[in-house]
This record gives C-alpha cells, sequence and structure tokens, in this order.
C-alpha cells in the first residue's frame, strides 16, 4: 500500500476525544452477568445467562487429577509452557482511578527521542479506559466508518431509510450487528478489496420506531430475517487519505440471509434427524442465523459459525433441545407466529439444521454456501484453519456457552493449488471428511491447590497436558462414531452430548480460537463464567481458576511437535484478565503496571509480527469494550495495550489487522437497557438525530507508516 497523506478524519467518530480514566470499578451498573446490558442478553443470545446451565453431565475436572498421576513434564516439557508468577487471593476493589500513566503503562511515556517504546507492532501510545459515545484511537491515528447497516450494496437497493424501511430493501443493504470480518485480496483491481461480513443478530427496539415486541408486524420480521446472514461488498482504499470506503453494486457484492439457500453437506446430511416436512431430503436449509466469528481459509473462502441459534426456536421439549439451550416458551422475536419452522411442536428436526460452520464462497456470486455437519453441532464460535505439513486443513472452533467445550476437525483430504473449477470444488469439499474432536485438559497441580481465588498452585503455573478426543470419523463411504452409544450421525448432530460422554473438559465460555501464523501456538479466549463455584455447579479448575470469572483469561495451546493433526498438546494461562492491580490477573509475567486493564477476550486475531490482539465483549471494569494488542513472544512477551475503544453499549467485533490499517466491527452501539428509537443512548456514528447503527470502522496512521513500529 501505497503512503497516506493526513486524513481530515478526528481521532474520535462520533464525539471528541476522551483521555479521561475512570475508576477500574465492579460491575457497570444495570448489567447482566458478563458485563452486557440486559437488553444485550435479551436480543443476542436469549438471556442464557438466566436460564439453567445446559451442561449438567459430571465430567472429571481438571482439578481432581492431581500431580503424579501426569506425564506431561517428559511429554512436552520443551513445549516453553508460561510461569503465571505474580497473582494471589482478591477481588477488585478500587476506591479512585489511577493517573494515566500507571494505567497505560509508564514504559509508553516515550523514549528521548520522541518514540513510544513497545513491542515492534504495539508502538502507539495506549488508549486510556474511557466511556465516550466514538471510536477513540491512539494520537497519531486516524479513521472512517467504511460502511453502516442499511447502506445499499446490490444494484437496485435503495439508500436507507429507516422510517420506510422494507424486506425487500434490507435484502439488497448491508446487514445489522456485524460480526466476524475477512477481508480478501481483488487481483486485477487497484486498491481494492472484498470485504465479508456476519451479521450476528437484530435488535428490533433499536431499529424500528415505536416497535411493539408483543406484537411485531410481518413486515418487521421480514426485514430482521433479510438483516441476519453474511455481507460481501468491495471495499476500496483511498491512497491520498487511508480511508476505506464500500464500493455499491460491485458484481461481487452479494447478500445471504435467513431466508437464502444452504446446502447441508458431511455425514448428517440426508440423515432421518435433519429431515423436515419442507425438505424430506434432508440436504437443504433455507437461512444462516446468529452468524459470530469465524475464519478465512487458504483456498480463499470464508467460514461462519453459527452461535445462538437455539434462541429462534420455540417449543422445545426433548433432552437434546434443553442441552442445547432450547426453551420451551414462545421467543422473544415470535418467529414461530409467522413461520412455523420455527416452532419444534410443528417441525421438530428444524433446529437441528442450525448450529454448523458455514462456508461462503465470496469469489463466486452464484455459489451456494454450504453448512458443514462434519465440524459439529453446537454454538461455534470461530472456525479457524492451519494447515498440516501435507496441506490437510485443521479447524478450531469453540462452543460459546458456560461450562462448554473447545474442539478441532482435521481433515483427511489435501487442499489443492490452482483457481480452475475443478480445483474449487475440491477444495469445497475439504471440511466434510475428517475427524471431529474435543479438547480435554489435564492440570499437574493437586486440586486443594486450585482453591477459586486465582492464587497459584505450589509449582507456579496454572498449566498442563492434554489431549484431543476423537468424537467421528467421516469418509467418503459413510462415518464412524467413536462414543459410546451414539451413532455417527448422532455425534455430528449433538456433538455436545458426545463431549459429555467422552469427559471433556467444562470451559468457561470457549469463544474465538486463532493459531499464530508466526509460532503454531493456538489462543483460546475464555470470556468469562460468573456462575463457575455458584451453587452446584463446577468450581473452579487449573485451566479455570477462578470461581465468579467476571473477567475471563486466554489459554495458550501448543500441539505436540507444532503439528496440528497431533492428539496430544501442553497448555498453559497466557493471560489471567482483570485489573492489573488485582493480585489474581497475570500478563505472561510482564511488569503488571506497565499494561493495560483489560476484560472478557472475545475475538483474537495476529498482526505480521506475531502480536494477538483481543477484542472484548462485556468489560467488567468501568470502561467501554475495546481492542488490545500483546505481544506473545520476545522479551516483551505479555506487553498488553489497549489499540480502541468502542462507543456507548457497543461491542468490538472481527478486528483484521493489516500492515497498514485495523478494522474492527462495532455492535449493537446504544444498546442499554430502556434504549429505543425514541430514547436512544448513543448517537453514533452520524449524530443526534440519526438512528445508531452499527458499522465496520478502519484505523490508520495519519503518516501512512505501518501500525505500532
Amino acid at each position: 500500500m501505497r503512503p497516506y497523506r493526513h486524513a481530515d478524519t478526528k481521532g474520535t467518530l462520533g464525539e471528541s476525544k476522551v483521555r479521561k480514566l475512570l475508576p477500574l470499578i465492579g460491575t457497570p451498573s444495570g448489567s447482566h452477568p458478563g458485563g452486557r446490558s440486559a437488553m444485550t442478553c435479551r436480543f443476542r443470545c436469549g438471556d442464557a445467562c438466566f436460564h439453567e446451565v445446559p451442561n449438567t453431565s459430571s465430567n472429571e475436572y481438571v482439578g481432581d487429577v492431581i500431580a503424579g498421576a501426569l506425564s506431561r513434564r517428559s511429554m512436552m516439557r520443551a513445549a516453553a509452557v508460561v510461569t503465571v508468577a505474580a497473582a494471589g487471593a482478591g477481588a477488585v476493589n478500587v476506591a479512585g482511578a489511577p493517573d494515566a500513566n500507571a494505567a497505560a503503562g509508564t514504559s509508553y511515556r516515550g523514549d528521548k527521542n520522541g518514540k513510544t517504546r513497545g513491542a515492534r507492532g504495539l508502538r502507539f501510545a495506549p488508549v486510556a479506559p474511557n466511556t465516550a459515545d466514538a471510536v477513540t484511537v491512539p494520537d497519531g491515528y486516524r479513521q472512517n466508518v467504511v460502511i453502516r447497516w442499511g447502506e445499499p450494496i446490490l444494484r437496485g437497493a435503495p439508500a436507507f431509510d429507516p422510517e420506510k424501511q422494507t424486506a425487500k430493501a434490507q435484502a439488497g443493504q448491508f446487514g445489522y450487528n456485524c460480526d466476524f470480518l475477512s477481508l480478501l485480496p481483488l487481483p486485477g483491481e487497484r486498491n481494492r478489496q472484498l470485504l465479508v461480513a456476519n451479521h450476528e443478530y437484530t435488535d428490533e427496539v433499536l431499529m424500528f420506531r415505536g416497535y411493539d415486541a408483543d406484537n411485531p408486524t410481518r413486515e418487521q420480521v421480514e426485514i430482521a430475517w433479510e438483516a441476519h446472514g453474511l455481507s460481501a461488498v468491495v471495499v476500496e482504499e483511498d491512497p491520498r487519505t487511508g480511508k476505506l470506503t464500500a464500493v455499491p453494486r460491485h458484481h461481487l457484492n452479494r447478500r445471504v440471509t435467513a431466508t437464502s439457500e444452504f446446502r447441508l453437506t458431511g455425514p448428517a446430511a440426508g440423515s432421518d434427524l435433519v429431515k423436515t416436512s419442507a425438505d424430506p431430503s434432508g440436504s437443504k436449509v433455507f437461512g444462516t442465523l446468529n452468524n459470530c466469528s469465524g475464519g478465512t481459509t487458504p483456498w480463499g473462502t470464508t467460514l461462519h459459525g453459527e452461535e445462538n441459534f437455539n434462541q429462534y426456536f420455540a417449543g422445545g421439549s426433548r433432552a437434546t433441545d434443553k442441552r442445547y439451550g432450547i426453551g420451551t416458551a414462545g421467543t422473544e422475536r415470535k418467529w414461530e407466529s409467522f413461520d412455523k419452522r420455527f416452532d419444534l411442536a410443528k417441525e421438530p428436526n428444524e433446529v437441528h439444521r442450525f448450529g454448523y460452520v458455514v462456508e461462503f464462497d465470496p469469489y463466486d456470486p452464484t455459489s451456494t454456501p454450504r453448512k458443514h455437519t462434519a465440524l459439529g453441532r453446537f454454538k461455534h464460535e470461530a472456525a479457524t484453519v492451519r494447515l498440516t505439513h501435507d496441506g490437510r486443513p485443521v479447524v478450531y472452533s469453540g462452543d460459546d456457552e458456560r461450562f462448554d467445550y473447545f474442539y478441532k476437525f482435521v481433515s483427511s483430504k489435501r487442499m489443492k493449488r490452482g483457481s480452475s473449477r475443478a480445483v474449487r470444488e475440491h477444495n469445497l469439499s475439504l471440511l466434510d471428511e475428517g475427524t471431529l474432536y474435543v479438547a480435554k485438559l489435564t492440570g499437574d497441580s493437586p486440586a486443594i491447590e486450585i482453591d477459586g481465588t486465582g492464587k497459584l498452585p505450589a509449582d507456579g503455573e496454572f498449566d498442563g497436558s492434554g489431549e484431543w478426543i476423537p468424537l467421528a470419523t467421516a469418509t467418503a463411504d459413510g462415518a464412524v462414531s467413536h462414543v459410546d452409544g451414539m451413532t455417527a450421525e448422532e455425534v455430528f448432530v449433538f456433538t455436545r452430548l458426545a463431549g459429555d460422554k467422552v469427559g471433556a473438559t467444562k470451559m468457561d465460555r470457549p469463544e474465538d480460537i486463532e493459531p499464530s501464523p508466526v509460532t503454531g501456538k493456538v489462543y483460546v479466549a475464555l470470556t468469562n463464567n460468573t456462575n463457575r463455584g455458584v451453587g452446584s455447579n463446577a468450581k473452579a479448575d487449573e485451566a479455570n481458576p477462578r470461581n465468579a470469572n467476571k473477567h475471563g483469561q486466554v489459554l495458550e495451546l501448543t500441539e505436540r511437535w507444532n503439528r496440528p493433526e497431533s492428539t496430544k498438546f501442553a497448555w498453559s494461562l497466557f493471560l489471567v484478565a482483570g485489573d492489573p492491580e488485582d493480585p489474581a490477573t497475570y500478563f505472561a509475567g510482564f511488569p503488571k503496571d506497565k499494561v493495560s486493564p483489560i476484560s472478557c477476550p472475545d475475538n483474537v486475531a495476529f498482526d505480521p509480527y506475531g502480536n494477538l490482539w483481543i477484542s472484548t465483549d462485556g468489560a467488567q471494569l468501568g470502561s467501554h469494550d475495546g481492542l488490545f494488542g500483546v505481544a506473545t513472544r520476545g522479551a516483551r512477551r505479555g506487553e498488553l495495550k489497549q489499540f480502541l475503544t468502542v462507543p456507548t453499549g457497543a461491542e468490538t467485533c472481527g478486528p483484521i489487522i493489516q500492515d497498514r490499517r485495523v478494522l474492527v466491527a462495532v455492535q449493537h452501539p446504544g444498546e442499554l437497557d430502556g434504549a429505543s428509537v425514541e430514547k436512544p443512548a448513543s448517537t453514533w456514528p452520524d449524530g443526534p438525530g440519526t438512528y445508531v447503527r452499527p458499522a465496520v470502522v478502519a484505523v490508520w496512521r495519519a503518516d501512512g507508516c505501518d501500525i505500532g513500529v
């Protein structure tokens, strides 16, 4: 990319910059457990935190296996597992705000040449915690909104008019609540790339003036259907300023929604478990729901995880429904009143057709997206790909639920190089054959030493070994179950139950999972779990060492011999989130007075230097959510710095870290309790008198140089 001239855009969008530091308080007033507002819980996940924990299995826990029965040290000592050297009991209780240098890190004041110190890629002055109704970025950086909800991207789509919105219009416009983002190259089109975005869910209270939740209209429901799904839109860089803007009506622009056709593929396709009255073949599904994080494949497609799909279905009555959090009553959006497939009393198998990883080919506007049943059915968060030494894809994915598991799929087929139709069709089948695994972790300290406060065990480490337990293998000739009492089809459709049966490790909401392109280590974001150790729920273990865990942690996993197909691994806690002044926090051994406070890690990504970038969801420290970069190796390993914060009520999603640009999806801005179109809690991004709109934001350096160098 060419150097940019200084842009006119200010350092924040929607409001002047705020550098005020806030007290690092506990749960913000009015928020639900986990830090989200009640409105977010209501529309995003169907109030999951207020329902019974779906996982009631009695699996063995990490801390129940005492040292001496393990082989981790003899197997993996060379894995360089992190040492957690400075933690202990204690809750966050800070009466006042620290000064700016203390919170941001004294090493960030700049050296004698005026340059900001830090690991390469992280040399920027960190943004202070704040509650500005804006996107706040470091000094010397600029930004712009790339695309907003409702902007037309298809030919014939009208300009956005929220007072006269129709389902037909929304079907040609950018969808709502963007989450995962992917940027793909466009050979032959200078300064252009292809942006693919997920649209996780809709918030009808903020979409429609005078919305009556008890009596939604058919038009409102159909608009919401079309606002879900995916968008593909070409974006163009202005080399003079660094701005990135959408190119409307490009031939590759596309919308995929809750009414689009999808192809069900893999071992469960055609099974009696997925057949419905509308689809007796069990191979054609209409719609994708609640697409959260995802991944980009080496063969040029994008993957999208269907997460909280359970909340869209009414009338659940079976034990399998309960395990997936599907309620017996009606739903918040009442879609079951407008389409019988959302009423499980009428179409009991429809819900079995959701909860998969969707593969989307953005280069072929005529292609039918696929739902890969071989990757299992659960609340998918992420679907990130790493190739084995012989070219077989390995896909990592988390199940974003309290006390649920994380998984990987190892394909038995090799990726082919080339762009012919035959090669592309072959690569689109890579995720239909292979073995699905679930993770079981073992700590190397006695259970008595894991007391739930975050205090370190006697060996000074939260670490151990692990194994990938095979659940089922799919081949071209059929599928084989590795779980006693379950058929292969049952494993792939009721994957949570298969994980229960083999004793997988219950985790604190496994979300995004990302392998480092530099070291091969795999990082798992565990957002939080305020139910751990509460009542009869599972207590702390070595991988999830805090009861009532409201801040979360990041797990670092090293596959044996650094081969992603291995069934053995070592693990350690790389980061234990929270206020750095809380002794029960840890930043990979980096001095805690020189890091930014972080809470509730969610999406993760890597920059060109191997630094891990973490976006947060529901931060519990009194500041808005944001994006952070942290060094994963070298002398500054654990150096964590905040790069941006998002507006009131918003969550930071889908980070992309390029050499000269950072992109984030600003999801659900203004989503606070009591907010509505008539009484907005945020005026971002377009100011007073306008609808609050989820959007994608690009950030770059004003001098046109690389990010953080």
